[in-house]
């Protein structure tokens, strides 16, 4: 046997004590490496949980210059339980959330979503934490239609992989002649809208966001219900492991069993109090019981700032109806119903003390005009700061933007106001900076205190000295 035979027997022996000891080394490798950790731990390692959701009334919105909005405020409180930071993420379109926590941009999606037969076997629900049903409503002008069979050679419109469509298209093969539009390009609020403007003559709509718009859309009527109730839940990736899912069960669980969960809901989905038609009995009956009490107030904190204290009193009236202890459906409280950060950044300690309430609302009110250019004349700088004090003054330039986009002239009242409820229209508020705002609010909370400032000059000027 030669010299070069012999070395190929010795490395042909020594091969399978190499593949040991290397299977023993990959071995050992994959002992010490911790697996991949599950969603929980990674996001409390991240330090952010990131929620997935649409910039509307019913989830996520800027309201003045704070985040806010029924899921925004429970996604919040889930990550302050875990010790997290809450990052938001708003989809352009409905259909593009379950595309986004697909590819792992988000955590969880927060928006109103109903729990479907088809979207459990898209995404791992969470717990319920509230339910709804569906309503068909219609324009008030046409005869009502009492059942599935009456939207026949009527033409619908709804949101485009909504659980509206999802329902339509399960109703049509039972029942057939429904005709109907899906958007995607709209919100909810713009195809009530488009009722309301007699567009289409029919839509689909949950009956909690049907309750909080049937105010500002009174051409549009409910006809029937739809179905049974839907529960409403936050969904989570479907090959995602339990644990988020399980730690949202968890904290659901928690806060409705302490009324928390119903606590942080219900405010925006009451009727909005804040905003009753101008009652101008009720008004001067109020003139006669309260107002002396906190006119010096009045007259002393518009002094000091320069203002016609009327104008001052006719913002109290409509923000509290002059009542110091008023608390509204949003946490602000106080005559000139202050936030706890406005009131902070003022140097106001107590938002209930009368007095100190109406110097930060003079006060507040006087920043949100000099904010505005000086080009902007009077009246329309006052109307402009009134509608800033209600919605902030991030969305009343966004409404001014849109305004002149529109061809209109930003910088008169007339124009800005008729603007103004668009903010509520998918169509229009995505090209805003701010996003969606109830604009239609903002258009009635500054029409309400001009009719009450006017019956306080005509009271003072004429036979009824005040």
């Amino acid at each position: 046997m030669d010299a070069k035979t012999a070395q190929q027997r010795r490395l042909l022996k020594a091969l399978p004590l190499t593949g040991l000891v290397l299977a023993g080394v990959l071995w050992c490798a994959a002992a010490l490496t911790p697996p991949p950790p599950d969603r929980l731990a990674a996001v409390k390692e991240r330090g952010t949980l990131v929620m997935l959701t649409r910039n509307s009334a019913s989830s996520y919105f800027i309201e003045g210059e704070a985040p806010t909005g029924p899921e925004y405020l429970m996604a919040r409180d889930f990550a302050q339980q875990l010790g997290v930071q809450l990052e938001v993420r708003v989809a352009d379109q409905f259909g593009d959330l379950e595309a986004l926590l697909g590819s792992g941009e988000g955590d969880l999606i927060a928006a109103n979503l109903t729990r479907t037969p088809q979207r459990e076997r898209q995404f791992r629900f969470g717990p319920d934490y509230a339910s709804t049903h569906t309503l068909v409503v219609y324009r008030r002008d046409l005869p009502r239609p009492h059942k599935l069979d009456d939207l026949a050679g009527l033409a619908g419109t709804v949101l485009a992989g909504s659980s509206y469509e999802e329902q339509l298209q399960q109703l049509a093969e039972k029942h057939g002649q429904l005709s109907w539009t899906a958007r995607s390009d709209v919100g909810v609020e713009e195809l009530l809208h488009a009722v309301a403007e007699g567009q289409f003559e029919y839509t689909l709509v949950d009956e909690r966001i049907y309750r909080l718009h049937q105010r500002y859309y009174p051409e549009v009527r409910a006809a029937f219900t739809v179905g049974d109730a839907q529960p409403l839940a936050w969904a989570f990736a479907r090959d995602d492991d339990d644990s988020l899912a399980h730690a949202a069960r968890v904290y659901m669980s928690t806060e409705l069993e302490s009324g928390r969960l119903q606590a942080l809901q219900a405010p925006f989905f009451e009727a909005a109090d804040h905003l009753e038609p101008v009652d101008m009995i009720h008004f001067q009956r109020r003139m006669r019981d309260r107002l002396p009490h906190y006119l010096p107030f009045f007259q002393e904190a518009a002094s000091q700032q320069a203002l016609d204290w009327r104008l001052l009193a006719a913002m109290g009236y409509q923000e509290s109806h002059w009542d110091p202890a008023a608390v509204s459906r949003t946490g602000v409280r106080g005559m000139m119903m202050l936030t706890r950060n406005t009131a902070a950044s003022l140097g106001i300690e107590d938002r209930r003390d009368p007095l100190q309430s109406i110097r930060g609302g003079a006060a507040y009110f006087i920043q949100q005009r000099n904010r505005l250019p000086e080009r902007i004349a009077e009246p329309d700088r006052t109307w402009m700061a009134l509608a800033a004090y209600n919605i902030g003054m991030g969305h009343l330039e966004d409404a001014r933007r849109l305004t002149q986009q529109r061809g209109g002239n930003p910088d008169l009242w007339l124009d800005v106001r008729q603007t103004l409820p668009l903010l509520a229209q998918e169509r229009w508020h995505r090209q805003t900076r701010y996003g969606y705002a109830r604009g239609y609010e903002a258009r009635d909370y500054v029409d309400n205190i001009q009719r009450f400032f006017d019956t306080l000059v005509w009271m003072e000027t004429r036979s009824h000295p005040l």
